[in-house]
């Protein structure tokens, strides 16, 4: 079983660390997106976490069940209004089983990144395609590695500076590794946060698709189906298993 960096320390405050992500304007769209994929399907959501994505898409009527390692975090969103409607099973969502086939499954906000190493995240394409019903599609949203932005012979980046948190990612550039490190005033004391993950490349995430025997439909640059191009910082992927497999 994998470490879970997602305990009660963060699960507590993820809601108000991650407040932006939260906002209407950000979460609307990609509800939006998600909604018209499902298509009155069930959806899975891989890394379910306090609810930000599941608890509105079972709003719009989507039957959605979650897998999340972190009790932490499903004791978070199982607390807020509407999580009756949310099924969630604990653990990892590379390996774990539910019941029943889905018409959409997701993977939001550098989750596949938590999977720390090629094996797992090859399992985890392996076993959304087990979950999916026939024609059925599976929707990563993750950043592109921004190792150019590293200058030569540095391997750490700030990535956020600010009055509220300060954020670097620690690059292996041999192992395909970073760890992202935060650093926030808590209660008056220094909070120290490092998350480890391991980044990964588009073509790479087609190759691990293909070993699911799943294909690529779509790629954008963010949620209101901008194009993506080489200055594209993150991507939307939408991989569709075929229409005539079991």
């Amino acid at each position: 079983m994998p470490e879970d960096y997602f305990g009660e320390h963060i699960a507590a405050r993820y809601d108000e660390w991650d407040a932006a992500s939260f906002a209407p304007a950000v979460v609307d769209p990609i509800v939006d997106f998600l909604a018209a994929l499902a298509d009155d399907g069930p959806a899975l959501e891989l890394g379910v976490g306090t609810g930000r994505i599941a608890l509105p898409l079972a709003r719009r009527g989507v039957r959605v069940h979650g897998i999340d390692l972190s009790a932490a975090m499903v004791a978070r969103l199982q607390a807020k209004p509407g999580a009756e409607d949310v099924a969630v099973t604990v653990g990892d969502f590379a390996t774990t089983r539910v019941e029943g086939e889905f018409s959409l499954a997701y993977l939001l906000i550098n989750t596949i990144m938590n999977l720390t190493s090629q094996d797992e995240q090859v399992a985890c394409f392996a076993n959304v395609a087990a979950h999916l019903r026939p024609g059925g599609c599976f929707v990563v949203e993750v950043g592109v590695p921004e190792l150019r932005r590293l200058p030569p012979g540095e391997t750490v980046r700030a990535f956020d500076v600010s009055p509220e948190r300060l954020g670097f990612d620690e690059y292996d550039v041999a192992a395909q590794g970073l760890v992202s490190h935060h650093y926030r005033t808590v209660e008056g004391e220094l909070d120290v946060v490092s998350v480890p993950f391991r980044y990964v490349w588009p073509s790479e995430l087609d190759l691990m698709a293909r070993l699911a025997e799943m294909t690529l439909r779509e790629r954008w640059g963010g949620w209101a189906r901008e194009p993506f191009d080489g200055e594209s910082r993150m991507h939307v992927s939408v991989w569709e298993k075929p229409a005539g497999s079991a």
